[in-house]
């Protein structure tokens, strides 16, 4: 497993467990006992660690190159009863942007997420989950077809950000984006929203305008990255740390302020530690909130959610 630089107490109790394991297979010596006060020590220290991290270390969980992104959650939740659509009928298939209609407990679902790489192959080749204009007028193409045959949709957020290439800015990033925000309001089907990751500006956002808005526990949802807010401010990334601090970008900032509708629970050490117990928080959270949603009347749906983002930075002295 591949620790953070916070994570270094952890580390070192690791190699001693390891050691410890080593001399009792080699000598024949029982070493149960050391072992087991290690691993008790190990998971004290883990509790401790997360349960007093600052903004810029869940920004660090959040990146954390082992933990699941949208195609693991997707591949879990379905039971791998999943059909991935492609194309924004236009352009291209942006392959940072995923989605297709999947099968949760035999009700059809809309899933669109970003998508990052495993390795420095498919990483360029999901250009690290930053999606250019194609893959929001994909992503807008989907919801429509999941309007058209009235199945809700969940959207799956871990982005950087959009694109901010030369080429993008050609094809309309802005306009795209604004496009899916504006179109979002409108949706007619149930929209359930889930950071899962990072949540990083409008391209977090243009996928982002939901029913209902979750985060998980070690993630972020600011309208800049630290390293970003670091360099404007300071023209240098060294405060990212700080800036970090400031944007209250965390789960319980972003709850704090109404900004989302809910937090959902981790395993200690963050999402990567126990794939299964997230994934089943995460599937449970959908099928609950859409079961919810599906009670309210369309148009009245559409009136809530306008009127919930109307609300946000909207505050009396």
């Amino acid at each position: 497993m591949i620790l953070l630089d916070f994570e270094e107490p952890i580390g070192k109790l690791n190699e001693q467990l390891e050691k410890a394991i080593e001399i009792g297979e080699e000598s024949g010596v029982d070493m149960s006992k050391t072992i087991e006060d290690l691993k008790n020590k190990i998971k004290e220290t883990r509790k401790e660690i997360y349960s007093n991290l600052t903004p810029w270390q869940r920004v660090q969980v959040s990146r954390h190159p082992e933990r699941p992104y949208t195609l693991d959650y997707i591949k879990h939740i379905t039971g791998g009863e999943f059909i991935e659509l492609h194309g924004d009928r236009g352009v291209k298939d942006d392959k940072a942007m995923v989605g297709g209609f999947g099968s949760v407990d035999g009700k059809t679902y809309m899933f669109i997420g970003q998508q990052k790489g495993y390795d420095t192959k498919s990483r360029r080749y999901r250009n690290f989950g930053m999606a250019n204009p194609e893959g929001y007028r994909k992503a807008l193409r989907l919801m429509k077809l999941a309007e058209k045959f009235n199945k809700p949709i969940v959207t799956l957020i871990d982005t950087p950000g959009a694109y901010p290439g030369l080429e993008a800015e050609e094809r309309g990033q802005g306009e795209a984006i604004a496009r899916n925000i504006y179109e979002m309001f409108r949706l007619k089907v149930p929209v359930v929203c889930i950071i899962i990751g990072e949540g990083a500006s409008g391209g977090a956002i243009g996928i982002g305008v939901g029913d209902k808005v979750f985060m998980l526990e070690n993630t972020w949802y600011s309208v800049i990255s630290p390293e970003s807010c670091s360099s404007i401010l300071w023209r240098s990334w060294e405060y990212k740390e700080k800036a970090a601090d400031a944007l209250k970008l965390t789960s319980e900032d972003m709850l704090s302020n109404g900004l989302i509708d809910g937090i959902i629970k981790e395993p200690l050490g963050g999402a990567h530690v126990d794939r299964d117990a997230v994934f089943k928080e995460v599937k449970k959270t959908i099928i609950k909130e859409v079961k919810e949603l599906e009670k309210t009347d369309p148009y009245e749906r559409i009136r809530l959610r306008e009127e919930k983002y109307l609300k946000i930075g909207v505050y009396n002295e």
